[in-house]
């Protein structure tokens, strides 16, 4: 083990990788204070990845596998910078989200501090624990092998899924005739969530990448982490909640499927 994976290495990069991680939380603090809203963290979540992928690539030059480098660095910043970008776009010069609203309701005593404890560090932590294949993969020895290829492959599945379902409903909302409507074109026919069945698959697919050698396999709790919150966590529990209040829902949750992409069914409920 020691042979082919850099512990001294990767232990003193933590402590860099978690202070990257500080560094964009206070600047995005900074600005939601500038702007009046604490969801300017949502665009924050990408960019997280992007600084751990970097500060984790320059700190392990010389230390683990140059391929897996380049790979791992690659991926996570295509990823975070292009969803940093989308999520941005999408919610500038709009209010504050509902959820963070509703949470900041709860606050006992400073709700800064309370924002900083339940939104910042709490976002914080879990990037710095769901970017651990990144984290432990620039640091083994071992030349790639067939299984990081794979990982590869799923990587580009998720980002196109993710990428492409996010075109296909900003182009859906955007048609006044749709408003009050259920998007079931395109790659929604077909999952009632393609972007996250898509960022699903990029976390299994950088997985893949360092699980290609040990000790990266151990660290599959990531890609799990990741899909539990998108689909019982924060993410399609709570979107399908508010999507239930739209005409025409139950029968396309009927036929479509909740997560994996899969043929529409023939049957459908009809109210």
């Amino acid at each position: 083990m020691s042979s082919s994976f850099d512990t001294s290495a990767f232990a003193g990069t933590l402590g860099w990788a978690g202070g990257a991680v500080v560094v964009v939380l206070a600047a995005t603090f900074g600005v939601a204070k500038i702007a009046g809203k604490h969801s300017v963290i949502d665009t924050t979540w990408g960019l997280l990845f992007v600084a751990i992928a970097s500060t984790v690539f320059v700190r392990s030059s010389g230390h683990g596998d140059e391929v897996r480098r380049w790979l791992l660095f690659g991926l996570a910043t295509l990823w975070g910078l292009r969803l940093a970008q989308h999520i941005g776009r999408r919610t500038i010069g709009k209010p504050e989200d509902p959820r963070y609203a509703e949470l900041l309701d709860k606050a006992r005593g400073n709700p800064d501090l309370y924002a900083l404890r339940m939104i910042y560090l709490l976002q914080g932590l879990l990037a710095f624990i769901i970017a651990a294949p990144i984290l432990v993969g620039a640091f083994e020895r071992d030349s790639v092998g067939p299984l990081a290829w794979v990982g590869v492959a799923v990587w580009l599945v998720g980002v196109f899924f993710e990428a492409v379902g996010d075109s296909q409903l900003e182009r859906f909302r955007r048609d006044p005739g749709n408003k009050g409507k259920v998007n079931d074109v395109g790659l929604w026919r077909y999952t009632r969530h393609p972007n996250y069945f898509g960022d699903a698959c990029v976390w299994w697919g950088i997985f893949l990448v360092a699980a290609d050698a040990l000790p990266g396999v151990v660290t599959i709790y990531s890609p799990v982490i990741m899909t539990l919150l998108l689909t019982k966590g924060s993410g399609a529990r709570i979107l399908e909640r508010h999507m239930s209040k739209r005409d025409g829902w139950d029968d396309y949750a009927a036929r479509t499927s909740r997560f994996f992409p899969l043929p529409p069914k023939r049957t459908a409920i009809h109210s």
